[in-house]
């Protein structure tokens, strides 16, 4: 029962499960989530949710690698944990809505972390390479998150310039 229960936090409830593109699909349904997150508690929200769900992703990948190879397409909750950590930046943003449109935040903010997690260069790669545990399924897409959200960082603050 405890080893299942693992598997279904480390697939997100089985979305890890989808035959194609898992972890877009799992980066995709957890922009809801990071919109009520950041929409009822903003910055510490996002923040505290993301340390929650390392620990607890962590948990879970660390019982599921005793039964599979590295970082298994199913495991999924590190997709979620890196959408997630991609909007920590930008949270007073998308709380206040300062004249930008929130969907597009958030519609750029999914495409940057995929970017980020597909791509894999510097720390991600590092990460997804040399540390083969739960804490480097977990790592690279921390990594490719925070790059993300630095990213998206940027191009709000460009358009918030460029709209003055």
């Amino acid at each position: 029962m405890y080893t299942k229960f693992c598997y279904i936090i480390a697939s997100f409830c089985g979305i890890g499960y989808i035959p194609f593109a898992s972890g877009s699909f799992a980066s995709f349904i957890t922009l809801p989530i990071a919109f009520v997150i950041t929409y009822f508690w903003g910055f510490f929200g996002i923040f505290f949710s993301s340390i929650i769900i390392f620990f607890i992703g962590n948990f879970a990948s660390k019982e599921v690698l005793k039964y599979t190879n590295h970082d298994p397409s199913f495991i999924v909750i590190d997709e979620v944990l890196g959408q997630l950590i991609t909007f920590i930046f930008c949270s007073k943003y998308l709380k206040a809505n300062l004249k930008l449109d929130i969907f597009f935040i958030y519609m750029i903010g999914f495409l940057l972390f995929r970017i980020f997690d597909i791509f894999k260069h510097g720390l991600v790669n590092w990460a997804d390479k040399k540390i083969e545990n739960s804490w480097g399924v977990m790592l690279d897409d921390v990594f490719a998150g925070l790059q993300a959200g630095l990213v998206l960082l940027l191009i709000i603050l460009l358009i918030e310039v460029f709209k003055r």
